[in-house]
């Protein structure tokens, strides 16, 4: 600062207190002032009176003294900004309904440019929630977003990513999605994407009824299909540390392995559930918790398109196996049932022992028969420790 600028001012600091306004992994941040004390100078001159009674005005020797505080045009400031700017995404969501919504809320409270597309016009939704939203792909596509989010249907994901201008993005743009099955989007993103895309398929195990009270500790699946190196693999790293700083439990597995995983939890569950809604389940003042549980299932169920559960079968190559063995289980278990009844009554009628005493022996039969798992039952044992 020269004289002429201290000069220019009538009041002056007496003491700055600084702080730094955003302490982040040692990155060196500007400080900034939390509390000026000041005095007001009467003038910049001293007033001496010389020897023959004349006044003279001498200018005072001034000294600065500060904290290096970073000021708009410091390079420190500078580096501060582009700090802040490099770690945020400009994210484009392709399918702007509940799930897109559900996701985009989360990712503009981080501080994520996020942009939205789809053929159903949610403009106004999208504004009050600070997203940028095209109704066009190719006006979608010329704002250039770092990351390209998928978040249409199972079903209705191939035709859209067939017919999207992905000529109008940049060529290293990051594309990914939130599938509920990974094997089939995985694939399909190798077969219409160019390799100069990256591919990152992911899977929240979580939706907006789950995840409404926040995504701690729930879990998010992904697979790097296809990441570059250098700004590609930091840009892939900012996308999954939007999900990581939410608190979710980050679990990076195989497109395989997941929809195996997934073929024994996610449709299995649904399959019950559907089941269950179908017997018309109703709760009695006599609940047991186990039921309760079964008709929350039913509840969870029933919220989720049929459409969802029939794309759970369709596009995962492990579901019908699944579902197969469901129904010779329930078969099984419906002939045990069946088979001890006639039993007893078989004792009762030809032997004239009792109901109570013909029970007692069936039962003591049926364990000892269970202690010896048959051919079938240590195939499925064999077949079940295998994926796990």
């Amino acid at each position: 600062m020269s004289e002429f600028q201290c000069m220019a001012a009538s009041v002056k600091p007496l003491a700055i207190c600084f702080q730094s306004s955003h302490p982040c992994f040692g990155v060196k941040q500007p400080l900034m002032p939390t509390q000026i004390c000041y005095i007001r100078s009467t003038s910049l001159f001293s007033v001496r009176k010389k020897q023959n009674g004349e006044h003279s005005s001498l200018l005072r020797h001034l000294k600065i003294k500060a904290l290096d505080a970073a000021q708009p045009f410091d390079n420190e400031s500078k580096e501060s900004e582009d700090f802040e700017t490099n770690h945020h995404l400009k994210i484009g969501i392709v399918g702007f309904g509940n799930y897109g919504q559900f996701l985009a809320k989360t990712m503009v409270k981080q501080g994520h440019i996020v942009l939205a597309h789809s053929i159903t016009d949610h403009g106004e939704v999208a504004q009050k929630m600070g997203v940028s939203f095209f109704m066009d792909a190719y006006e979608f596509c010329e704002e250039h977003p770092d990351v390209i989010l998928l978040c249409s249907s199972i079903i209705s994901t191939e035709s859209v990513l067939r017919s999207f201008p992905t000529h109008r993005l940049k060529r290293n743009t990051l594309f990914a999605d939130v599938l509920s099955v990974k094997e089939f989007p995985r694939n399909l993103f190798l077969q219409v994407l160019t390799p100069e895309f990256d591919i990152l398929c992911t899977h929240p195990m979580f939706g907006p009824e789950s995840g409404k009270a926040g995504w701690c500790g729930l879990s998010f699946v992904y697979e790097k299909v296809r990441i570059g190196k250098g700004a590609r693999a930091e840009r892939c790293y900012k996308f999954l540390d939007i999900f990581a700083k939410e608190g979710c439990r980050m679990v990076e597995m195989s497109c395989a392995e997941h929809d195996r995983y997934a073929a024994e939890s996610q449709f299995i569950t649904h399959t019950v559930g559907r089941m269950l809604g179908k017997l018309n389940l109703e709760s009695t003042p006599i609940n047991t918790k186990g039921y309760e549980t079964l008709l929350q299932i039913v509840e969870n169920t029933r919220a989720d398109s049929f459409d969802l559960y029939y794309s759970l079968f369709m596009y995962n190559n492990n579901a019908t196996e699944q579902l197969e063995r469901l129904e010779m289980v329930f078969d099984a278990l419906k002939k045990q049932l069946v088979g001890q009844l006639h039993q007893i009554v078989r004792k009762q009628l030809f032997e004239g022992i009792s109901h109570g005493e013909a029970s007692q022996q069936i039962s003591a039969f049926a364990n000892v028969q269970n202690s010896y798992p048959s051919r079938n039952s240590l195939g499925d044992q064999e077949i079940t420790h295998g994926r796990k």
